[in-house]
């Protein structure tokens, strides 16, 4: 399958793509070369602003319109650093951006942000949301109108460092044959400002319905996503260090979700982040790729790709 670059004229990373209005909405982070060395806990990656991209057209044959810098840290009093991926809902005419960042004690957390427009401008609340950590948020909104948000993400994540929505004393990697650390989501309220419950586990099981173990290739590392295809619930995420995008399908948004198959193989570059919709009767992929940049990690490059499922509902693998 032929796949797109988006946004050629800047580095962007992480999409999530949203329809809005009869148009296409891009959620992204904004990379830069912010001169710090690569680690394990993503220190290269110093995204400092947000800004959302729009397409009103076919992805596939028209890049996408920057509606232009959205706000950045000095903009949030509670955030130091490191504005990683958010994504974008509409409840009641508003449009609530739920985000991750980085506080002044090094630890990530969620945050919103509201605007009157898909497009913006976003005006960010003052604290975080209570409860939580971590990175990677992907918002959901069900057919009821009840509204999730699906996050996560370990090493640079922080994920290893909570257990039961506690932070711990030392971090743990599960290994071998140990449960793997999973996603988590966490129902909306009302306002779409706060949790509404605690956030619950994302278990993604075999065809037996046992966990996928740690040391399986296809287990939850970050990039959270949910769609819905045929009225069925399609996880799907990031394996991180295995480098492939994988989804579990569930017949609610809690899960348990049975693990499928491959979305896409690895692409150039170390991170696979995407999003997947339905834009005038046709899917999508969203992802990105370190092409443009010659395999810069931190300098990432959105693309998008048709996406296609069998008869069966399965996802087939973009190439």
């Amino acid at each position: 399958m032929k796949a797109k670059y988006v946004f050629p004229s800047d580095y962007m990373a992480d999409p999530a793509a949203n329809v809005f209005d009869g148009k296409l909405y891009i959620y992204p982070s904004h990379d830069y070369d912010s001169g710090e060395c690569f680690d394990d806990d993503g220190g290269h990656f110093q995204m400092k602003d947000y800004h959302v991209l729009c397409i009103d057209g076919d992805p596939m044959e028209q890049d996408a319109k920057d509606c232009g810098k959205q706000f950045g840290i000095e903009d949030i009093p509670w955030v130091e650093k490191q504005l990683w991926d958010n994504d974008c809902v509409e409840k009641d005419g508003k449009y609530y951006l739920i985000y991750s960042a980085k506080d002044y004690t090094g630890v990530f957390h969620l945050g919103v942000a509201v605007a009157d427009k898909p497009e913006g401008p976003f005006v960010p609340e003052a604290d975080p949301i209570r409860g939580s950590y971590s990175i990677d948020p992907c918002v959901f909104k069900d057919d009821d109108g009840e509204i999730y948000v699906y996050f996560g993400g370990i090493w640079g994540g922080q994920l290893q460092w909570y257990k039961d929505n506690k932070m711990l004393k030392a971090e743990h990697l599960p290994e071998g044959k140990e449960d793997p650390l999973p996603s988590r989501v966490a129902r909306m309220t009302g306002d779409v400002k706060q949790f509404a419950e605690a956030p619950r586990a994302v278990v993604i099981v075999d065809e037996t319905g046992k966990p996928l173990p740690a040391d399986d290739p296809h287990r939850f590392f970050e990039a959270s996503w949910m769609h819905k295809y045929n009225g069925k619930y399609y996880f799907s995420y990031s394996t991180g260090d295995t480098h492939l995008l994988c989804y579990a399908i569930g017949d609610n948004p809690y899960g348990p979700f049975t693990y499928q198959g491959v979305i896409l193989e690895p692409v150039v570059g170390w991170t696979t982040h995407h999003s997947i919709v339905e834009y005038k009767g046709k899917w999508y992929l969203f992802h990105h790729d370190c092409v443009p940049s010659n395999d810069t990690t931190w300098l990432r490059s959105l693309k998008v790709a048709e996406l296609e499922y069998d008869a069966e509902g399965h996802i087939k693998t973009v190439k």
